[in-house]
């Protein structure tokens, strides 16, 4: 059993950073493909980033690539999402996610641990 948890939300003006942590228990943390996922109020869940388990390779939404870079440390069992170019329209609340597959799935469904999640607030 893995457990996850989220860290380093916030609110931040429009143009500013947030650094996401993913913290997660076990031993087996190195052999899972880590995702990021977020939800808005009133919206469906939505994929943002995955990376897989040697962080060699990595996937991300249209609407966060370029200001968004997904990364890992298998040795501290942790996965990292630096945000840049915040925008409102990415206010959410975001949750890691842990996918034994080596494919990396853009699917919420398909994972199998998730954290609570950190809210990340954009302002205008």
């Amino acid at each position: 059993q893995v457990q996850l948890v989220e860290s380093g939300g916030g609110l931040v003006q429009a143009g500013g950073s947030l650094r996401l942590s993913c913290a997660a228990s076990g031993s087996t943390f190195g052999i899972y493909s880590v995702g990021w996922f977020r939800q808005a109020p009133g919206k469906e869940r939505e994929f943002v980033a995955s990376i897989n388990w040697a962080g060699s390779t990595s996937r991300y939404a249209d609407s966060v690539k370029g200001r968004f870079t997904i990364s890992r440390d298998n040795a501290q069992k942790s996965g990292y999402l630096q945000m840049n170019s915040l925008k409102p329209e990415d206010t959410a609340r975001y949750y890691c996610a842990l996918d034994r597959s080596f494919e990396l799935r853009t699917t919420g469904a398909m994972y199998d641990y998730w954290g609570r999640g950190t809210q990340v607030t954009v302002a205008s």
